[in-house]
């Protein structure tokens, strides 16, 4: 049986949360900024700037409806692309919006809570945490109670966004030092993207429906409770690889590219430098440290 789009809902917990990230990130960007930075420093860069405000656009189309209420009442697959929203690309375009100086002004370094930042950005304990809830997220109790329980289904959201923010720092945090190296971030990304295989292949194989709360008769646009769930495999496994491996590929040429510059110049970069040279940061080549460059002729004494 067909069914028409779930009906309209405001959602208005939503758009306070909207909200107030919005008038804490132009309090941030007016008020606190230019009184901690440096005068004539730039507060936010355009990049910091541009990310902030997509996080806030995918966050919210993610969030209020439709997708939000399809994905609750009428298809699996609108929840896992909720899901894939919600931590692959809402957590790092965050972070990718927060100014190094804003990260140091909340989390003092040498603090109690620089030391919690620091353990939690351990790169296998930021993965364990994230993906341990993911695979606790897709068993049937889980997901059957957060169609029904509304404050537990806002719990798991808040967990989701908050364990992927945590899984993200070593890729792109505001704190440089906590930071992979490229070919770190990587070889992190890649063994990201192999972890929803396995949810993935379950959904696939299944001979059954295996969530009952999608299991019912009235189907959203034709589309059947098997093929939902077949369609939500699909997603964790080929289009969340394919992102993550896309990002991957924009790392190995920025890599790439950065010590083929540093090779014109004839500079001797390390990896830690290679990660730190970001532009608005850096400045180009000539503001690296002297002490970290020789030129190519010295190496070749």
């Amino acid at each position: 049986m067909f069914s028409a789009m779930p009906s309209f809902a405001a959602h208005w917990e939503v758009w306070g949360l909207v909200l107030a990230i919005v008038a804490g990130g132009l309090f941030v960007a007016k008020v606190i900024g230019p009184k901690v930075v440096e005068p004539g420093a730039q507060v936010v860069s355009r990049r910091q700037a541009v990310s902030f405000w997509l996080a806030v656009a995918f966050m919210t189309a993610a969030s209020v409806w439709p997708l939000h209420d399809i994905a609750e009442q009428r298809l699996y697959s609108g929840h896992m692309f909720q899901h894939l929203v919600l931590t692959m690309i809402v957590p790092p375009l965050f972070l990718l919006s927060c100014p190094t100086w804003l990260a140091e002004l909340f989390v003092a370094s040498g603090g109690r809570l620089w030391r919690v930042v620091q353990v939690l950005a351990t790169p296998i304990l930021a993965f364990a945490l994230f993906n341990s809830f993911n695979m606790l997220s897709h068993m049937p109790q889980f997901v059957n109670t957060s169609t029904t329980s509304g404050p537990f289904h806002f719990t798991a959201h808040v967990l989701f966004v908050v364990t992927a923010l945590i899984m993200w720092l070593p890729v792109c945090g505001p704190w440089p030092q906590l930071r992979l190296s490229i070919p770190g971030q990587m070889v992190y990304l890649f063994a990201q993207s192999l972890l929803p295989t396995l949810p993935a292949a379950w959904l696939w194989l299944s001979h059954t429906v295996v969530y009952d709360a999608y299991d019912q008769p009235i189907r959203l646009w034709g589309i059947s409770a098997k093929s939902d769930q077949e369609a939500a495999g699909l997603i964790m496994k080929v289009i969340e690889a394919a992102y993550l491996w896309g990002i991957i590929g924009v790392l190995f040429f920025r890599w790439a590219a950065r010590h083929h510059n540093a090779d014109q110049e004839g500079l001797y970069l390390t990896e830690r430098e290679i990660l730190e040279w970001e532009e608005g940061e850096r400045g180009g080549l000539d503001s690296l440290p002297v002490e970290s460059t020789r030129t190519s002729s010295t190496t070749n004494e």
